[in-house]
């Protein structure tokens, strides 16, 4: 979840095309152009233009928030209790003032025309998967989560899909859930948070390999998005627990996943990471120096842990057409995927834009950033 000021008041004044400033300096990596020449064929609407796919966007429940109300839900919150006074203000005013965008579907599709989306993959307000409670009613949370989501695909087919969420604190609840979401709901995935009450998701304590092979089985899509950093006692200022702390989150969640094995066992695990893949996806050389230089961190995996990122793919949110160009010369422009983070003012309102302005892309590329590795990865076919 995003929250921070948006000085001029409206969240759709994005910076025009033009003002997109900068020019990329690096080459286009070999390995990322062998990957283009390679990928399928992206999805078309009616008239023949690529379909636009936000991968990054979130749904907020106010039955289950209303649910989630009496029981306190603030102490297990990093992003609220790692902020100070203004920064809490600021998030009241926000959530009051974007309520509709966030639960109100008509308004979201006023909004989607306007960016130029033509199908969000919703996803669950990050808050609401509520890893704090008792597993039980954790499961009820999701349920509820997952079948309001299920709903509005049903409702408006064209322009969603759906990424629901599981009760994590128990593996076997969590697989449950999941394989209702994907059989019964017919959702394309799941949301999880990057840790579950402190501990890492690889953690023995929680089991979750049960749960990662079954997705992987499934062949959907988990999208891991942080809520702030976990340890955020220094990142109360500024909005620190999100600007920092939420790629932060990511970059830590993503370590312990490569370093403690479960990519390896886990190879075709489609794992999107929101906010450009957090630090890591932009500083991976250093814990590839790491690998070959210290045997207390190769002890579980043997190959270069950025051959494991490469397996990841990552939004479009970089603010910046170099750092975006960079993020696609790396790991290739068939592991970018547009994202917003709607209807938070910490997302892109401009996505098509910034993708548009790229130097060096061609059109093909920017189909596919722009829909149509999500449509591959989500099974979306028009």
């Amino acid at each position: 979840m995003m929250f921070t000021c948006v000085p001029c008041g409206d969240p759709w004044h994005g910076p025009a095309l033009g003002a997109r400033k900068g020019v990329a300096k690096t080459a286009r990596a070999p390995r990322a152009a062998a990957r283009s020449a390679a990928s399928p064929k992206v999805a078309r609407d009616r008239k023949g233009r690529s379909l636009r796919v936000d991968i990054h966007c979130h749904y907020l429940n106010p039955e289950v928030q209303a649910r989630l109300a009496p029981l306190d839900p603030a102490p297990h919150d990093p992003s609220r209790v790692f902020a100070n006074a203004l920064t809490t203000e600021v998030n009241v005013k926000q959530m009051r003032d974007r309520a509709a965008k966030l639960s109100t579907i008509e308004v979201r599709l006023k909004d989607m025309d306007r960016m130029g989306i033509d199908v969000q993959a919703v996803s669950p307000a990050p808050n609401q998967c509520c890893y704090w409670t008792e597993p039980g009613l954790g499961l009820e949370i999701a349920q509820a989560v997952n079948d309001r989501l299920a709903e509005i695909v049903a409702t408006w087919p064209e322009r969603f899909v759906g990424l629901g969420t599981v009760p994590l604190q128990n593996v076997e609840l969590a697989v449950a859930e999941l394989e209702r979401c994907v059989k019964k709901l017919g959702l394309r995935g799941v949301e999880i948070n990057p840790n579950v009450n402190g501990m890492d998701l690889s953690d023995p304590r929680l089991g979750l390999d049960r749960f990662f092979a079954r997705v992987q089985e499934l062949g959907v899509v988990i999208f891991m998005h942080p809520l702030g950093f976990t340890q955020g006692a220094r990142l109360t200022d500024h909005y620190f627990n999100n600007v920092i702390g939420n790629p932060l989150e990511t970059t830590v969640a993503v370590s312990h996943l490569i370093f403690d094995g479960v990519m390896d066992r886990h190879p075709k695990l489609k794992i999107v990471l929101p906010h450009s893949g957090g630090y890591l996806a932009h500083y991976w050389a250093r814990m590839d120096h790491a690998h070959r230089a210290r045997p207390d961190c190769h002890t579980v995996i043997k190959k270069a842990p950025s051959s494991y990122l490469r397996k990841f793919y990552f939004d479009t949110i970089t603010f910046d057409r170099d750092m975006l160009r960079h993020l696609i010369d790396k790991w290739g422009d068939d592991h970018v995927l547009l994202g917003t983070d709607y209807p938070y003012d910490m997302g892109e309102v401009d996505p098509v834009g910034l993708i548009e302005s790229v130097p060096r892309l061609a059109r093909a590329e920017k189909d596919r950033i722009m829909g149509g590795n999500a449509a591959r990865l989500l099974g979306i076919k028009r």
